[in-house]
């Protein structure tokens, strides 16, 4: 059977091995898994969510309210713009998806840093699109700035902070080099985890309102699967001029999240100290990690989210580390399909990390040439 052609240089997007596959591969009692891939909150999700999905769970037969007004109206409130600047998405990636089908044929260019969130390439592949990177694995936007001027771009990818690196720019570059870029480029500003570096470093902060007033051009992206902890619900937003929204919203399909993804969201908007508790949890534990390096002599990626890549240099290899990890229980991201020889490592909780610490120890006495 003969398929779209551009697919044959698509790759599938590898996610992080769910703890159900451990349990199957490896025979590891459930409880003694730790999942450290997928950027989790570890801290699971705010009580007042979890009692409003089960207070409405028996609604589930009833489809959901397709206007979405009641969470649009609370973004909307929450970053100060209107609903019609709101698009929810099944996650943050939807609307990635939605945005490079908006804009991109047979040959547009998509710009993006070396080593960043894999399906910007990938929705880009998937229309033919070229794709255009930058040397550096992380941003740098000299490096953008040149090969804009070379090549153009229908659609350029700003990942902030970075994943998988886990790096920020400053807004204020940010803005700089926003200033030198065509209002015809569509500019994705991906900010899946800025609530973590807002917290460490208010310099890193993108204001949805502010970005989008002064860039029109413009869409910035959040999601509700990292700092809000509701990763297995799947929602995420986007922010942009009206007319942007009103263009993705024609490739929306209808009902594209539950009635109890948007009753979790709603509730999640409500409790904002559980997200701060977690948060400021999150940077007490990234310092371990730093210390642990450091012990180690491994190289670290500063970060301003809610994992930290770790390099093992000449002594390692990141992918063996990996899975002898694995074979012990311990779930983390071998970066060797970006090209990197790193592993990296969603912050656990104290307890989760002090194990962790233990079993990386033995792994790489083990693994030492």
């Amino acid at each position: 059977m003969k398929f779209n052609e551009v697919l044959e240089n698509v790759t599938t997007y590898e996610a992080g091995k769910p703890i159900e596959l451990v349990v199957r591969e490896y025979g590891i009692d459930p409880k003694d898994i730790i999942k450290l891939a997928s950027n989790e909150n570890p801290y699971g999700t705010s009580p007042k969510v979890t009692a409003k999905v089960q207070e409405l769970a028996k609604n589930m037969f009833v489809y959901p309210d397709d206007s979405m007004y009641e969470l649009k109206e609370a973004l909307g409130k929450k970053f100060d713009v209107d609903s019609s600047n709101v698009i929810i998405g099944s996650g943050s990636d939807q609307i990635l998806e939605f945005c490079v089908h908006a804009k991109c044929e047979k040959d547009s260019k998509l710009l993006m840093a070396k080593t960043t969130f894999a399906m910007y390439e990938i929705y880009g592949k998937q229309t033919g699109s070229k794709i255009i990177k930058t040397d550096s694995d992380t941003h740098n936007l000299e490096e953008f700035k040149a090969l804009y001027k070379e090549h153009g771009a229908d659609i350029i990818f700003l990942c902030l902070p970075n994943n998988p690196l886990g790096e920020a720019l400053d807004t204020k570059d940010v803005y700089k080099f926003l200033e030198e870029v065509s209002s015809d480029t569509l500019v994705v500003v991906d900010g899946a985890y800025n609530e973590y570096a807002s917290f460490k470093d208010e310099n890193k902060r993108i204001v949805p309102k502010d970005l989008i007033t002064k860039f029109p051009n413009c869409i910035y992206l959040g999601t509700f699967s990292k700092a809000y902890a509701l990763g297995g619900m799947r929602v995420g937003y986007g922010i942009a001029q009206a007319d942007i929204i009103k263009t993705l919203y024609k490739l929306r399909a209808p009902f594209n999240i539950t009635t109890l993804t948007l009753a979790a969201a709603i509730e999640a908007l409500k409790d904002e100290e559980f997200v701060s508790t977690c948060i400021a949890k999150n940077f007490e534990e990234m310092k371990r990690y730093e210390e642990y390096s450091k012990s180690k002599g491994f190289e670290y990626i500063p970060s301003y989210t809610n994992f930290i890549t770790i390099k093992m240099g000449d002594k390692f290899v990141s992918k063996e580390v990996a899975q002898k990890l694995l074979e012990r229980g311990v779930i983390v991201r071998d970066l060797t399909g970006y090209g990197v020889n790193a592993i990296r490592i969603t912050i656990g909780t104290n307890e989760q990390n002090t194990r962790v610490f233990k079993i990386l120890d033995e792994v790489l006495s083990a693994l030492e040439r």
